[in-house]
């Protein structure tokens, strides 16, 4: 008599991620202030605001996009080639290491020579690696890590940058920087989901034949990209020296105790962050359950923007809630939410609650970190102090990937447990940076 063995695969509830999707829209749609939803979404009368707006967003989902497509598919494609766990951790600690040796360094270098040349580097690092898979049909563990590395470290500072200063020069208020600010984040997460369905779609089952498509549609958004910032980008020549800019630079951000804080906070998110995307897989199949992880994804990435629109609505009018005091509970809620995880829970349906409720809480710092980075930190050297902020996250991830990776000696739950400790200490450093912050908030818009 034969034995028929049914297999045990779980996968999320397709209504989750309509749920998601529904939310998003009601919480965009019934934003506390209308007419700031309106000059948002193009219901304003045109004007040159409107379209840096509209072309800024653009090129944004653009790269978030590229980001997605060699982040997501590039590691498939190591799996596919037979490539092992001992060199996959090697180009984690390769990419790591690039991040801390090169990266921190490169928000400085975009502030002394303005971000559109540095945009133009993200570009190009980005078409290397794609043209690399798709000419020698073969990925390069060490080219593929520092340039994808370096281009992350880019993307995570550049655009943020870039954009505050160019709301600057059009004089606009400070409530139109962080409608960008949610913005960006909602558009970054929304980039990211049409990455995967992109690039599921142009491999088609056919791992073969197609494995390399999504390479290429990097190559052609890559050339759009560059030919976008080299002609559309119009930036004012950087006139500050490197002398003075040392000299501000350890006047404003390494000695203000605020500013300090705000980096530590900054640290500790992304530190999180970067063990969440290191860590979820083994903790969703620790129960020994198959789990569909392609359905996993987009349903946090949409709790990621769902919390992303609930920023306007935490710092709306009606609700005058301080930054400062958001995060604080927002870190607690994060930190709990990961101590529960680092206690080994293995329940499949919890943990995607708490990993959702973790993303949402995550689209809400985001924005919330940008705003407070707008009131303390000077425009023109606000690269330099947002590379070097993660700098400690991307040392101490290198250190755990080595630890783990190679001589076993240290547990993911521990790294888990790690990161809710950290966000801990955040929580009581946005406690501090009130505190130290009672007297009106510098303006830098107007140095």
């Amino acid at each position: 008599m034969g034995v028929t063995v049914e297999s045990d695969v779980w996968e999320p509830n397709p209504a989750l991620c309509l749920f998601f999707f529904i939310s998003c829209c009601l919480s965009i749609y019934y934003l506390p202030n209308s007419s700031r939803s309106s000059a948002i979404f193009g219901d304003a009368p045109s004007s040159s605001f409107i379209r840096f707006q509209r072309s800024f967003l653009l090129l944004y989902s653009l790269s978030s996009v590229m980001e997605g497509l060699l982040a997501v598919f590039g590691e498939y494609e190591l799996a596919y080639h037979g490539i092992g766990r001992e060199q996959m951790v090697i180009s984690l600690c390769i990419g790591y290491s690039a991040a801390l040796f090169v990266g921190t360094f490169l928000g400085m270098l975009s502030d002394l020579i303005g971000q559109r040349k540095v945009s133009l580097l993200f570009c190009l690092l980005h078409l290397l690696v794609a043209i690399w898979r798709r000419v020698t049909g073969h990925p390069s563990v060490w080219l593929a890590s520092i340039c994808l590395s370096l281009a992350s470290t880019i993307f995570f500072f550049n655009f943020e940058t870039w954009m505050v200063i160019e709301h600057d020069k059009l004089e606009h208020g400070q409530d139109s920087v962080n409608d960008m600010f949610w913005l960006m984040t909602f558009v970054e997460s929304a980039s990211f989901i049409g990455s995967q369905v992109l690039g599921n779609w142009l491999i088609g089952g056919h791992e073969k034949t197609s494995l390399l498509a999504p390479s290429s549609a990097v190559v052609i958004m890559a050339f759009g990209a560059l030919a976008y910032v080299s002609r559309g980008w119009k930036e004012d020549p950087k006139s500050i020296i490197l002398k003075d800019y040392q000299t501000k630079f350890r006047t404003y951000i390494l000695g203000d105790k605020k500013v300090w804080l705000l980096s530590w906070t900054q640290t500790t998110i992304h530190f999180s962050i970067a063990v969440f995307w290191i860590t979820w897989a083994p903790t969703f199949v620790a129960d020994g359950r198959e789990v569909l992880l392609g359905l996993v994804y987009p349903c946090v990435l949409g709790a990621k923007m769902l919390g992303s629109t609930a920023f306007s609505w935490f710092f709306s009018v009606t609700l005058s809630l301080r930054t400062e005091d958001c995060l604080v509970y927002a870190c607690l809620v994060m930190g709990f939410v990961t101590s529960i995880v680092a206690f080994d829970y293995q329940d499949v349906e919890i943990l995607l609650m708490l990993f959702c409720t973790f993303h949402a809480c995550v689209g809400l710092v985001l924005p919330s970190l940008a705003r407070l980075r707008t009131m303390y930190v000077p425009n023109e050297l606000r690269g330099g102090m947002m590379s070097l902020s993660i700098a400690p996250s991307n040392a101490l991830m290198l250190f755990l990937l080595i630890q783990r990776g190679f001589y076993q000696n240290i547990e993911n739950s521990t790294i888990i447990a790690m990161a809710a400790l950290g966000l801990f200490s955040a929580a009581g450093c946005m406690y501090m940076l009130k505190r130290l912050g009672k007297q009106p908030h510098q303006n830098w818009h107007k140095l």
